[in-house]
């Protein structure tokens, strides 16, 4: 068994999360067998084996290309939470306490949750379209280092006021909506953009969650989400706002438009997406259920 301890140095608000940072913690634990690995080279991925756990000590970013490995060789993904939003960690609810997460890795505490899979790769978390792939193509990463994950909420501000949306077709096994689109997110879990929680979702119920935001003013979507925050309810399909879930789903627009996964640029549209249930195994005590 080895344990593989990929850091990212340059991730997030946690950027002093590094390799040595998390070394410390896991050797308090009682892991010794630590062998370093990188993005930059990944001939090591080569020796990796069904016993084994990769560390991915980095951001939503880090932890995706992570998984990706995982599911190439059966090994066991841990997340040492180090990014800006880490919404992948609040999936699994995993403690803030760095001794406490190292200490979960070292009893081997497992489960088996979802991963969603589309043309372009995977994604842990979501799939953006519209308007919530703007604090990827725009935060900079000075902003992220000053203000966290408060970033971006601070670049969909600054754009919210001229953005007017887009034509769209959503397709599920629920049923075909079409409009114009604020935004459109895609969900294998259920937290996205920093901590905002999608009511009644889960990365282990085999099922992808569609929310999409029509063009409203801003105090129409600050209510709406008030509304849905508080109530803890999905709100299925309003004037505002559309929920659907699905295993599948298909979005097509009328022009062509960047879509966003795990907080990376990963394409344009179409975007085609299913949900591989129970397919991935991490550390964690147990997966969050909003």
């Amino acid at each position: 068994m080895v344990y593989w301890l990929m850091a990212n140095p340059k991730a997030g608000e946690k950027h002093n999360r590094g390799a040595e940072f998390w070394r410390n913690y896991l050797e308090s634990a009682g892991i010794v067998d630590i062998r370093d690995c990188s993005l930059d080279d990944k001939s090591w991925t080569e020796e990796v084996g069904p016993r084994d756990f990769i560390l991915a000590a980095g951001g939503d970013g880090s932890v995706n290309a992570a998984a990706g490995f995982c599911l190439d060789t059966g090994a066991t993904l841990a997340v040492l939470p180090s990014g800006t939003a880490n919404d992948f960690a609040r999936n699994l609810g995993l403690p803030d306490d760095p001794q406490h997460v190292c200490n979960l890795v070292s009893a081997g505490r497992t489960r088996m949750l979802d991963v969603a899979t589309t043309d372009n790769g995977l994604f842990l978390n979501v799939a953006h379209i519209g308007l919530g792939t703007l604090p990827v193509r725009e935060s900079s990463a000075d902003a992220k280092r000053l203000l966290g994950r408060f970033s971006y909420g601070v670049a969909l501000l600054q754009k919210l006021r001229v953005y007017r949306g887009f034509h769209g077709l959503i397709e599920t096994e629920k049923g075909v909506v079409a409009g114009r689109w604020l935004t459109i997110a895609v969900s294998s879990g259920a937290f996205f953009g920093g901590g905002n929680e999608i009511p009644q979702a889960s990365a282990g119920d085999g099922q992808l969650d569609v929310v999409a935001v029509r063009p409203r003013s801003l105090f129409q979507l600050f209510m709406t989400f008030l509304t849905v925050r508080l109530s803890r309810n999905s709100p299925k399909r309003t004037s505002t706002v559309v929920h659907l879930k699905s295993p599948t789903v298909s979005i097509t627009t009328r022009s062509r438009r960047t879509v966003t996964m795990d907080g990376d640029i990963a394409g344009h549209t179409p975007l085609r997406a299913r949900c591989r249930p129970a397919c991935l195994k991490v550390v964690c005590e147990e997966l969050v259920t909003t």
